[in-house]
């Protein structure tokens, strides 16, 4: 069974959501980001080499212009190899674990493989990028104490995406349709099911 649901970033930019299940105990979500806008590198591109060729006028100094080409190519490739994801994949098997992959754009891939046992819980974490946005996050549990937590993991680090309300019986909080799609989804085992009754948004599956 295969759907496909679309969301936005914060940017604007269109993300796609691909829901793969291979059996009840286990299921794929599939993120795909926007590729790399040809307007947008011609535009940096176009910047540092006028900011070059002014250098150059002022000093005359042709090492000037050979720098230019030389940190835009070197930029491009760090962009690409280190920074810009085409897509992230999540994984998961009830009885085994959660792999997390992730595709740049110059086609590294980044798996991380975390163990079912090893997780405590799943929560909506706050940041602030511009404005406050919210994103999933995996709570491992420490094993030098029960109660502790070793590492928060992000889930998708590109779904930093439109908000939209939701309301709780106690409060009003803001969760986007993504975080809270993906929560009720793929953590329902781990999600206490109270909070299932009232994480709905306006557009969901449900």
């Amino acid at each position: 069974m295969e759907d496909e649901r679309s969301f936005s970033d914060i940017c604007g930019g269109r993300l796609a959501l691909q829901r793969r299940y291979y059996s009840p105990s286990c299921r794929e979500f599939c993120l795909s980001c926007p590729r790399l806008s040809l307007r947008s590198l011609t535009a940096v591109t176009c910047t540092v080499w006028l900011a070059a060729y002014g250098l150059f006028t002022l000093c005359e100094n042709s090492m000037i212009l050979s720098a230019a080409i030389f940190i835009t190519l070197l930029g491009l490739l760090g962009y690409l190899h280190f920074v810009k994801i085409d897509q992230e994949t999540l994984l998961i098997i009830d009885s085994l674990g959660i792999q997390m992959t992730s595709s740049y754009a110059s086609g590294k891939e980044s798996t991380t493989f975390i163990e079912m046992g090893k997780v405590k819980d799943v929560v909506i974490n706050e940041a602030i990028y511009m404005k406050v946005i919210y994103y999933l996050c995996i709570l491992l549990k420490d094993p030098m104490e029960p109660h502790g937590i070793s590492q928060v993991v992000p889930v998708f680090q590109v779904s930093t995406e439109q908000l939209s309300k939701v309301f709780s019986p106690k409060k009003i909080c803001y969760l986007s349709p993504f975080s809270a799609f993906l929560l009720l989804l793929m953590f329902s085992r781990n999600v206490n099911s109270s909070c299932q009754d009232y994480l709905r948004t306006p557009d969901s599956y449900f």
